[in-house]
């Protein structure tokens, strides 16, 4: 108990920091650029993780929704409970799960799509000779071939989407206070702690994907379609009183001019 708290509360004083969640969709880019750049100029190395078959591709990122999803379900859950003992106010703001399910979904079967809608089969990895008989990508690798498309990156979209939403909902933190109820507490700082290591496994896999997977094109899109789904549901709708609401304690307040700021709870 006394080291899974010793290992929480430095993370969830840095956390709940506004400047955190700030900070962090630009990390995200200068990963990006600079990762794609260092691919370009051929100056990375082969390693382990340059190889799609990496223990933390298959194990989290083939996964990397299905591990958001299931520890961001009893993180909000508990903790915004907690904090506003508004049961009603709990079950629209796990909503956003269901939301983030939907952009997943629509975003990942349009990438599918448009990668066959840009592609053609080929017999060989070169690409030199067409199988003009194979019209998608699943019946061209049924025959063996090999699909070449416009192959907007999957994992800079989730990737970045994944770690900018539990960045955000984070920020509860800043409004809880759990030290007199040690089973909370535990249990608050064990979610911190996995949601911690899901953020710094998804931002060191999407810096694997720009250093060594796709074209540089291809990773703009998915980054840029990720930071959009971020900002236009935490910045955008997630203000308006018809959505699912930000986490309680989200305000960012300054000393210029505090009171511009409300409480979103």
């Amino acid at each position: 108990m006394e080291k899974l708290d010793r290992y929480a509360r430095p993370l969830r004083a840095h956390l709940m920091q506004c400047w955190v969640r700030s900070w962090t969709p630009w990390v995200l880019l200068v990963l990006m650029l600079g990762g794609s750049l260092l691919k370009e100029l051929e100056l990375v190395p082969e390693t382990y993780l340059s190889n799609k078959r990496n223990l933390l591709n298959v194990c989290f990122v083939k996964l990397s929704w299905a591990w958001t999803f299931w520890l961001l379900l009893p993180f909000i859950g508990v903790t915004n409970y907690h904090v506003t003992q508004n049961a009603l106010g709990v079950l629209r703001r796990l909503s956003h799960l269901l939301v983030g399910t939907i952009i997943w979904y629509i975003c990942t079967a349009a990438f599918m799509h448009i990668e066959n809608l840009t592609g053609n089969c080929y017999k060989s990895p070169a690409l030199d000779v067409l199988h003009q008989e194979h019209l998608n990508k699943q019946h061209c690798h049924q025959g063996g071939g090999f699909w070449h498309g416009f192959d907007i990156s999957g994992h800079s979209f989730l990737l970045s989407y994944c770690a900018l939403m539990i960045v955000e909902e984070m920020a509860v933190l800043r409004g809880l206070y759990t030290d007199r109820n040690p089973r909370l507490h535990a249990v608050v700082n064990a979610l911190v702690l996995a949601l911690s290591f899901l953020v710094l496994i998804w931002v060191s896999m999407f810096f694997s994907t720009a250093l060594y997977f796709h074209d540089f094109s291809q990773k703009l899109f998915g980054a840029l379609i990720g930071l959009s789904a971020w900002y236009g549901t935490y910045k955008f709708w997630y203000l308006k009183p018809f959505s699912p609401g930000l986490p309680p304690q989200s305000a960012c307040l300054t000393s210029k001019n505090p009171a511009s700021y409300q409480k979103t709870w």
